[in-house]
């Protein structure tokens, strides 16, 4: 019997196990053993043992760097594991944009027997093997840990800087975005950026360097298309591999699907005036986009969080031309009031989420945004993104 390691106790690795019965959990959160409800073991991390391992399988949030990836000697990802029997697959990865494009490619193709899964909503051990597409939002960490399998469909989003201390480097970084490439054969398809085109691999390429490319290619016209900024590149990918697969644009359906919360959401307070939760900005590009789609207002602007080591200096360049004034919260915001001062962009240093609100609440006009865009993970103040665009919405609601 094969001896399988899950390396983290959490919903991937649960997943898999239920195509494992004698897999053996090992959990950095795990001070002592036990057996769950389900009969598996869960152990403490410094319990395994590479010599009493066949097979280690992590999840893919696991950084290179923690002591389990160093001991183990037969790792391999979930996506490895379930290579044999994936129907065809698509995957969706890049910076900003990979749920969106996933979730408006499901709801596009679930009619031809799609499901979408992988980094967001279904793990890969819960999706039917005999459904006929898995659509698959496929992060770096993931692909960091595939050297098996490899998609039919590859559908890559612009790369910029984000999880450089889990990979090291921002080179790292974009070589895990562009490694299902390597493994990619003749007949199968990759629509990635323009900077990549000359990278070398087996798949058709189609390269794009904005929506007007990826339009042109796929005979979309973009004036039938409802969404507007980050969400109409997003769009017309899901679209695109419609168009691949059966030859189809449907304008009406993408434009029946309905955006997730938290990705620029508007909401207006008792006074009218305009407030946006993009908490979900969690990186410098996704708050570019968002200052972009608002640059014809002056800004009201809450950043900060945990940056995950992120250089800043873009986002500022960027900053000086726009009309903004920033409210800084989370762990880096004396970093970025001390960018913001050397940017000359006016500035006030806040307490917490509710400070910030509450100093924009005193000096926004009607004609004014204000933008919770942080540009930063949600996690040093926090339990997810989710947790701080619902906070922020609640304080509008009461503002009196």
């Amino acid at each position: 019997m094969q001896r399988v390691s899950l390396f983290g106790y959490g919903g991937t690795t649960k997943a898999i196990a239920k195509h494992i019965p004698h897999a053996i959990f090992y959990d950095d959160k795990c001070t002592q053993s036990y057996t769950d409800e389900n009969g598996f073991s869960v152990k403490p991390s410094s319990d395994f043992h590479p010599e009493n391992s066949d097979l280690e399988i992590p999840s893919p949030g696991i950084p290179p760097s923690n002591p389990l990836i160093s001991k183990a000697k037969n790792l391999m990802s979930e996506y490895d594991y379930f290579a044999d029997t994936m129907p065809l697959n698509i995957w969706i990865s890049g910076t900003n944009g990979k749920t969106t494009t996933t979730q408006m490619m499901q709801h596009l193709l679930k009619d031809k027997g799609s499901l979408a899964g992988g980094n967001i909503g279904t793990a890969l051990g819960e999706l039917d093997t005999n459904a006929d597409i898995w659509i698959l939002e496929t992060s770096s960490f993931t692909i960091h840990y595939t050297n098996i399998a490899s998609p039919n469909i590859y559908v890559l989003l612009p790369i910029n800087p984000d999880h450089l201390s889990w990979h090291g480097s921002m080179q790292e970084y974009v070589h895990a975005k562009l490694k299902p490439l390597d493994t990619m054969k003749d007949g199968e398809v990759a629509i990635i950026p323009n900077a990549y085109k000359d990278y070398k691999t087996d798949a058709k390429v189609i390269s794009y360097s904005n929506e007007e490319d990826l339009a042109a290619h796929f005979h979309i016209d973009m004036t039938k298309v409802k969404f507007k900024g980050a969400f109409l590149a997003d769009a017309l990918l899901a679209m695109a591999v419609e168009k691949i697969l059966f030859d189809k644009i449907d304008y009406e359906k993408i434009n029946s699907f309905e955006l997730d919360p938290h990705r620029q959401e508007e909401l207006k307070d008792s006074k009218n005036r305009l407030w946006v939760n993009d908490t979900k900005a969690t990186n410098i590009d996704a708050t570019i986009a968002a200052l972009n789609r608002y640059k014809d207002y002056n800004i009201h602007l809450i950043l900060g969080g945990d940056d995950k080591g992120v250089e800043l200096n873009e986002l500022f360049e960027y900053l000086v031309s726009v009309n903004v004034k920033i409210y800084t919260i989370g762990s880096n915001k004396e970093k970025l009031a001390k960018l913001a001062c050397q940017y000359s962009i006016n500035v006030e240093l806040c307490l917490d989420l509710a400070d910030a609100i509450s100093k924009i609440d005193t000096n926004l006009e009607l004609s004014e945004v204000a933008l919770l865009s942080p540009a930063a993970s949600s996690l040093d103040e926090f339990t997810s993104y989710a947790q701080r665009g619902n906070e922020f919405k609640k304080a509008v609601t009461q503002l009196s």
